[in-house]
């Protein structure tokens, strides 16, 4: 098995997504678990001496994400040689995920890192660590792992024989980076991120939940909107399971999906399904007891195009809520047709002060469409929505007047491709935002409501004077009106200065029209070149 780089037609040798879905279907887990410590013996202990207490050296020290142990079985095969066939690969990894995962509040913060939400701007929390080891990957990386003080000394060591010029790479020359990470850094990242938890413990003695059953879905896809719909879920044997699910989007648009799943860790669900034309992957996380699935969709070799995802149980006995409205926001004096999605909406409803509730247009237990009306002297601000004993305290949002708004990701980045080359466009989707004063009347302040994603016309430019000698608004890419830009090919363009890629800084600016008002919004957009190695976890 050679080393996976960017394999953009799918995600790296499909990942876990699909290389966990090949394993045998074992009659329970524990034979699961069985046969595969059995290959774990087999494959690793040659190496990692198996333990007096149980568990093996190194191995038994760390606790990561399912894409975490991926690359390190992966790099297992291509710097030492171990022959695995894809099957065991997969069965390898289930295993350690299992034994030695995360619980779901370790990973909560860093979520963004393990889905691949695009753009994202880290802001580490730890700024020692951050400045020792951010300086070449993710911060979220090292915070999705957690590892015994010593085996994070030992992966200082292990960085400086792989990688022999990271002391003199950006941010080292000016330190004795070897010394502080071996010496203080380690013993903070085996205080921040230790492998001892009771969030860990305490995950581990509970019984797995079976996710299988029905469920209501609703969620937001950058570019397209909001949607709702049901998913139908079957255990097809430990941990495993097929998936059927079906998409409404607000605009009428309607997408069947099916496929796989499979869970490690005892919440960390990955699947696979075809979804309208495409193929998609989840990146979710099943809450304690299973009653709720929550996390990112994205396109197969393409990250940057996706959505979320919030999933309840449906049916018998499943708990009232409700989920989302739609639209989410509503204009003071204006009049409209609200449709509010949920599981048990059985009752009257309520759209909180300043709403009125004209009329009842279509019911059923998990979709309820109302006439509504907002009084003009309505405060702006969230409010509840209930329809008899489901709520939800922030489905619907008033407002006067969109009072700025903003680009998201407020740092897009994007990367050429293609053009007969091995590595694609990636995109970058862009949305406007819409934000209004909060009670103190200050736009920009802490107090301020946000709306949500709003209609915007969108328009580049070149970002700066060196921007603009290069042509870079000529040669950089388009973006289209649904606010996606997508890259032009890769270089080098012999019609460039310098016979330069085609990368580029620009300006994107979207305009927003609020009644006879207009408002804008620019950010930077980055086209920068292609990402050659791509790893599960940047």
């Amino acid at each position: 098995m050679g080393r996976t780089v960017n394999n953009r037609k799918g995600w790296p040798q499909k990942l876990l997504l699909s290389a966990g879905l090949i394993l045998p279907l074992f009659s329970g887990a524990a034979a699961a678990a069985t046969a595969d410590e059995a290959l774990v013996n087999s494959k690793c202990a040659s190496c990692h001496a198996a333990k007096a207490d149980g568990g093996w050296d190194r191995i038994s020290e760390s606790r990561r994400t399912p894409e975490g142990w991926d690359m390190t079985v992966a790099r297992m095969s291509y710097a030492h040689g171990v022959k695995l066939a894809k099957e065991e690969r997969g069965a390898i990894v289930k295993y350690l995920a299992d034994a030695y995962g995360l619980a779901p509040d370790e990973t909560a913060a860093h979520r963004y890192i393990v889905d691949r939400t695009p753009s994202v701007v880290e802001h580490p929390e730890n700024k020692l660590v951050g400045d020792t080891c951010a300086r070449c990957h993710s911060y979220g990386r090292i915070a999705v792992q957690r590892r015994t003080e010593d085996d994070w000394r030992k992966l200082v060591h292990f960085h400086v024989g792989q990688f022999p010029a990271i002391e003199i790479q950006a941010g080292g020359r000016d330190r004795n980076w070897f010394e502080i990470a071996n010496g203080e850094v380690s013993v903070e990242l085996g205080k921040q991120y230790g492998f001892e938890s009771d969030s860990w413990k305490k995950w581990k003695a509970q019984k797995p939940a079976d996710a299988s059953g029905n469920w209501r879905l609703v969620g937001h896809r950058p570019g397209v909107g909001d949607y709702e719909g049901s998913a139908t879920i079957e255990r097809t044997g430990a941990d495993r399971y097929v998936v059927g699910m079906t998409l409404r989007y607000a605009d009428g648009t309607v997408e069947s999906a099916k496929g796989s799943a499979v869970v490690y860790s005892g919440h960390e669900w990955r699947a696979t399904l075809k979804q309208g034309d495409r193929e998609v992957n989840h990146v979710m996380s099943l809450a304690a007891g299973g009653g709720e699935l929550a996390g990112r969709w994205f396109e197969a070799g393409n990250d940057a195009i996706g959505g979320t995802m919030r999933a309840v149980r449906a049916g018998k006995g499943a708990k009232p809520v409700v989920l989302s409205a739609q639209p989410a926001m509503l204009r003071a004096g204006t009049r409209t047709r609200l449709a509010i999605n949920g599981v048990g909406l059985d009752g009257d409803v309520q759209v909180g002060p300043g709403v009125k509730v004209l009329k009842v247009v279509e019911r059923s237990a998990d979709r309820v469409v109302v006439e509504v009306e907002a009084a003009k002297d309505a405060a702006s601000g969230p409010r509840e929505v209930k329809v008899g004993t489901a709520r939800a305290a922030d489905a619907l949002t008033l407002y006067r007047q969109i009072d700025y708004v903003k680009i998201t990701p407020e740092h897009p980045m994007a990367r050429v491709g293609g053009g007969g080359g091995a590595m694609p466009k990636v995109p970058a989707q862009l949305e406007a935002v819409a934000y209004t004063a909060g009670p103190d009347g200050k736009p920009g302040s802490v107090d301020d409501v946000k709306l949500g994603a709003v209609s915007a016309r969108w328009s580049l430019e070149n970002l700066n004077e060196v921007a603009a000698a290069m042509q870079d608004l000529k040669y950089a890419g388009r973006i289209e009106q649904n606010g996606l830009f997508v890259p032009n090919e890769a270089g080098p363009n012999p019609e460039r200065k310098y016979k330069t890629n085609n990368a580029g800084e620009l300006r994107v600016t979207a305009q927003v029209e609020d009644g006879s008002r207009t408002l804008k919004a620019s950010a930077p957009l980055i086209v920068t070149v292609q990402r050659f190695n791509d790893p599960p976890i940047r």
